[in-house]
């Protein structure tokens, strides 16, 4: 039977958890202390809001109950004392509501937890502790790590925090395309690590997908948010349809009535909005290429010109191997597969993607489009000892038995 009451607690924990715990680590400085109280404030919803009801505004009851636990935690500690004194002068307000403070909290928030100075995987797990509110053993869970071990990761990173005198504010101007590119990034990490893996893991990509809507409101001025915003709906409009039995499905096998059209519609009217700024950049450029397969009503009517010359640009912006091997993909589509054949052996003789099990596949499948089977064959089976997954390893294995 449902629960209306713990259906409106787990709301208001998707929605406010990182509210809370931002507005309480501004006042305090303190995020354990932060958490702690956060985590006493849910508990108590889950007590009184039985009984009194849900409130009109469940963020502010929220903060102000996490703000008043944080006081008597405090209360205790005499080294609180000047913590204290600037905490009750706000209490003494509780129906101011922290809507006005939504947008610097949690803008500080995000800015913090992505800072530079912390190595790339303290950001991420931090990000997801502190906005998302994903317990150590959940993202230990997701990252295939140890809970002792996030533990740790998660310990340094707010030591860091504390020892660097890392600042709890929004960048300056001049700082703000550095520290955005950072927060970007975790985003679209965190993304990916639940795109491509089973139930268990997709909330990631949930929050992922949450947290860039956040920014984008945060940050209505830049146009990048709302790139890679378009570029995870685009992405996700399409995820029940890329794999079968656990077998991947190409794109161009893929059945385009099973794709979700609302978020493609969203996905391209967020991207029009981003790209109307003329500042295009690198998920601006990516989810462009999104939207041309998403938006083309089949395999046939995709316009690889297009996707190929968006490369070329993407590879000016963003220089990579792992681009240009997909705009060689493109340029065969586009001019031909001894074009395209050309390109990959150039990114091959490179070595900059040794290793890389997309490499091979990638060329085997021109070579099969070009029908030079027994070429294909060898570089299929190259691809198939370094495929990482189970979905992978599946699905280039059948390639070989249609050989």
């Amino acid at each position: 039977m449902n629960d209306p009451v713990r259906d409106a607690v787990d709301a208001a924990y998707r929605d406010e958890w990182g509210q809370v715990v931002a507005t309480l680590i501004g006042m305090t400085g303190d995020w354990d202390l932060a958490e702690d109280c956060a985590q006493d404030a849910f508990a108590l919803a889950l007590a009184s809001w039985p009984r009194d009801g849900v409130p009109r505004r469940p963020g502010a009851w929220l903060t102000t109950a996490a703000r008043n636990r944080a006081i008597d935690r405090l209360r205790r500690d005499a080294a609180g004392a000047a913590k204290l004194r600037q905490l009750a002068v706000l209490a003494r307000e509780p129906d101011q509501g922290p809507e006005d403070d939504i947008p610097d909290e949690r803008l500080r928030l995000i800015f913090t937890c992505c800072h530079p100075a912390l190595p790339f995987p303290a950001r991420v797990a931090l990000t997801l502790r502190t906005l998302a509110g994903l317990s150590t053993a959940e993202i230990a869970k997701a990252f295939l790590t140890a809970e002792p071990a996030m533990a740790q990761r998660l310990v340094r990173a707010k030591r860091k925090i504390k020892e660097a005198g890392i600042p709890y504010r929004v960048p300056p101007a001049h700082l703000l395309p550095q520290r955005l590119a950072a927060v970007l990034a975790v985003l679209y990490l965190i993304f990916n690590e639940g795109y491509d893996e089973e139930d268990e893991r997709r909330a990631l990509t949930a929050e992922a997908i949450r947290l860039t809507r956040v920014l984008v409101r945060l940050m209505p001025g830049e146009p990048e948010p709302g790139g890679l915003l378009a570029l995870m709906l685009l992405h996700e409009a399409r995820r029940a349809t890329r794999k079968d039995g656990g077998v991947l499905v190409t794109l161009e096998h893929q059945d385009r009535s099973r794709w979700d059209r609302e978020l493609i519609a969203e996905g391209v009217a967020v991207l029009d909005r981003a790209l109307a700024m003329r500042r295009a950049g690198n998920y601006q450029l990516q989810a462009t290429i999104a939207a041309c397969h998403a938006t083309a009503p089949d395999a046939a009517s995709t316009d690889w010109t297009q996707i190929a010359n968006l490369y070329k640009e993407l590879g000016r912006v963003a220089p990579s191997p792992v681009v240009e091997l997909n705009r060689a993909v493109a340029v065969a589509m586009a001019d031909g597969i001894p074009a395209g054949l050309k390109l990959v052996d150039e990114v091959a003789a490179s070595g900059r993607l040794e290793g890389y099990h997309l490499l091979p596949a990638t060329r085997a499948d021109l070579l099969r489009r070009d029908g030079r089977v027994a070429e294909a064959k060898g570089a299929y089976e190259e691809a198939l000892k370094l495929a990482p997954t189970e979905a992978d390893r599946r699905f280039l294995a059948g390639r070989l038995r249609e050989l």
